[in-house]
């Protein structure tokens, strides 16, 4: 159990960072390529044996194409950066945690590898996973001048944030089951994340370096620091996450939800308490489909509704 609440605890720190970025003026896209390198350092400390490296054969096609999702990786967190500093940390949770709905269905109609047979409940919780996802998206716009209340329609543009975020998240985690399946034992998953951070090490800084010289941006020491302060708890969510796995059982179905619903929750506590955030009606309902959403499902892994309940 402590396992578990440690991923949970460094996932909603990589939120809290992220938030804090403009506070100190740290560019986002600088802090989150040196955030990989500080993911591979720390990756490297965790391995008990580094001599497996020496196994992995780095013209293949699984280290290739797992290279290269290190570019999926860099745009996944700018856009989950960008959600919780430009929108909150819960509509980001939200939209991070909902985004399970896109490896579901790719499992389903494209890889056709799910190992249970989902029925209308399940499908029930994927609709309403993506009404969660809108309910969160909604901000409450300005106050316009002479109105005494402030509107309940979408603030202009932010919900496309969220959207965004669900979709990069969604993508990446449908990317990282199938290669690391594919083309990786399953004692291999920590070396598979190094070689993935490092792609994004790669594939960042390449891109920072072509910033630099076409746009004239400074690279600051403040955005290095930041960046690398957030590597820390970026591979350690993943690493404690990978742990209650296997005390578990390796059982994903019972640990996902349960890892999903406390992230969204503490998230939204811990941004009220630091941030003073609030949720508007819509993103508490929100946030209350959500929990919904993931309970219809994985009920059946849960035990809901059955005999053995």
């Amino acid at each position: 159990m402590l396992y578990f609440l440690l991923a949970v605890i460094f996932t909603v720190a990589l939120y809290l960072i992220m938030r804090a970025y403009p506070r100190y003026q740290v560019d986002s896209f600088h802090a989150v390529v040196f955030n990989y390198y500080s993911c591979v350092l720390t990756g490297l400390l965790l391995t008990p044996n580094l001599a497996v490296f020496k196994e992995v054969n780095w013209f293949s096609t699984g280290t290739i194409l797992t290279i290269a999702l290190g570019g999926m990786f860099v745009t996944a967190f700018m856009l989950i950066g960008q959600t919780a500093q430009k929108v909150s940390i819960t509509a980001t949770s939200l939209a991070g945690n909902m985004s399970l709905v896109i490896p579901v269905l790719f499992g389903l109609f494209v890889f056709q590898n799910n190992n249970k047979v989902f029925t209308p409940l399940n499908y029930a919780g994927l609709v309403v996973a993506l009404a969660a996802l809108a309910l969160g998206a909604i901000q409450k716009s300005a106050k316009p001048s002479g109105e005494s209340k402030a509107t309940a329609s979408p603030a202009s543009g932010l919900w496309v944030y969220p959207v965004l975020t669900f979709l990069a998240a969604g993508t990446n985690n449908t990317l990282i089951n199938y290669i690391s399946v594919k083309y990786y034992a399953p004692g291999q998953t920590t070396v598979f994340m190094i070689i993935a951070c490092a792609g994004a090490v790669i594939i960042g800084t390449n891109s920072l370096i072509f910033r630099i010289i076409t746009r004239n941006q400074t690279l600051k020491l403040r955005s290095v620091i930041g960046g690398l302060i957030l590597g820390v708890p970026n591979f350690l969510s993943l690493y404690f996450l990978l742990l209650a796995l296997k005390s578990f059982g390796n059982s994903a179905a019972y640990v996902f939800p349960i890892y999903n619903i406390l992230t969204m929750l503490a998230s939204s506590v811990a941004a009220w308490l630091i941030y003073k955030e609030r949720l508007n009606i819509y993103n508490q309902l929100g946030l209350i489909l959500a929990v919904l959403a993931i309970l219809l499902i994985s009920y059946q892994e849960l035990g809901f509704f059955t005999n053995n309940a």
